[in-house]
């Protein structure tokens, strides 16, 4: 992974997860281990895990340390999202075991194998030629139609989440958080609410959705335009497809200063697609007529600003995971404003 490392020491002893390791991974976990933070991350603690003499290069996902909300940072599903889709035409790295206690690292962590490839949190892809650009933001769309094409029921998932009334449920949810958690007052935040309660899209169709799928989220090959793996599944369930489409739009409605949006940048010379032919092509890749529409993109929108408010209040407890999360929560207000603005027709 291309995403930075930080020096900041782990919050558990390094030494207990080294003794638990060489039982659990015999032949694996030989020589010394080494552990080094994943930068950039808001979610749950990522660490690259290796032990050199063994060639074993892993990646290790944990909970926050800390109080967490009931659902939150669910490392257990996202062990079991990946190995249900290992082999299928989704690409996601190997897991190789799940540790659900606290005895070890202080909450339930999970290995997956390290692969070697590009991430980019920059939805401007820089660095990148423009005809590859272009490719990497339809091999998105191409990639996300699979995701929604897999047989979640097949795959012994029918437990996964609640099968229709998704858009219900998430407003309930995410208005909850707000009310609960919130760090500010933003008035727009509870006008869309407000909106999108007497709009609500009941179309009863279910697949998984990963929940964040966006590009900061995939990982390329290191020298083609091509996904080689979905990274960041906690927040995914059963639910309604369009809620991913619309999520993994985010890039058109937001400024290289709002989480490093496309607004305003010369998208034609980067060769970045256009909104309308980024979700053109995942429709045919789905086999879809139809892509979000004001109620998707607008809850999409609403429902990142909750998150980024969320990373701040988690911030004020200390258990947010990226140094910048205070100013990251800050720009809550900045998506809820461009929610009203979807709503209202507007850029």
């Amino acid at each position: 992974m291309s995403a930075g490392s930080a020096s900041i020491a782990p919050e558990f002893d390094t030494a207990r997860l080294d003794a638990f390791l060489r039982g659990a991974l015999p032949g694996r976990a030989s020589g010394a281990m080494t552990l080094e933070r994943i930068s950039g991350g808001q979610s749950n603690p990522t660490f690259f895990l290796s032990y050199a003499e063994a060639g074993t290069r892993l990646v290790l996902r944990k909970k926050p340390p800390g109080p967490l909300l009931p659902s939150a940072h669910a490392v257990d599903r996202e062990y079991r999202i990946l190995k249900a889709l290992a082999g299928s035409a989704v690409p996601v790295p190997p897991v190789v075991l799940l540790h659900g206690q606290d005895d070890v690292v202080g909450t339930p962590f999970y290995l997956m194998e390290r692969l070697d490839g590009r991430v980019f949190h920059d939805t401007a892809l820089p660095g990148v030629a423009p005809d590859d650009r272009a490719a990497m933001y339809f091999a998105m769309a191409e990639t996300l139609a699979a995701l929604h094409g897999f047989d979640w029921q097949a795959a012994g998932l029918s437990d996964y989440g609640k099968p229709g009334n998704y858009y219900a449920r998430q407003i309930a949810r995410w208005s909850r958080q707000w009310r609960e958690t919130k760090t500010q007052d933003i008035p727009a935040v509870d006008r869309v609410f407000a909106w999108l309660g007497e709009h609500l899209d009941e179309t009863p169709e279910t697949t998984i959705v990963h929940g964040d799928f966006r590009l900061g989220n995939l990982m390329f090959s290191p020298t083609e335009p091509r996904v080689i793996a979905v990274l960041d599944w906690e927040l995914s369930t059963l639910g309604h497809p369009l809620s991913d489409a619309a999520f993994s739009c985010l890039p058109w409605h937001s400024t290289p200063q709002m989480y490093a949006g496309i607004v305003g940048l010369d998208r034609a010379a980067l060769g970045i697609p256009t909104q309308a032919e980024y979700l053109d092509r995942y429709c045919k890749a789905a086999g879809r007529s139809d892509g979000p529409g004001r109620f998707h993109l607008a809850f999409s929108l609403l429902r990142f600003a909750v998150i980024l408010d969320g990373i701040a209040a988690r911030a004020k407890v200390g258990n947010a995971a990226a140094e910048n999360a205070i100013v990251v929560g800050e720009m809550a207000e900045s998506f809820a404003l461009r929610a009203e603005a979807v709503i209202e027709g507007g850029d």
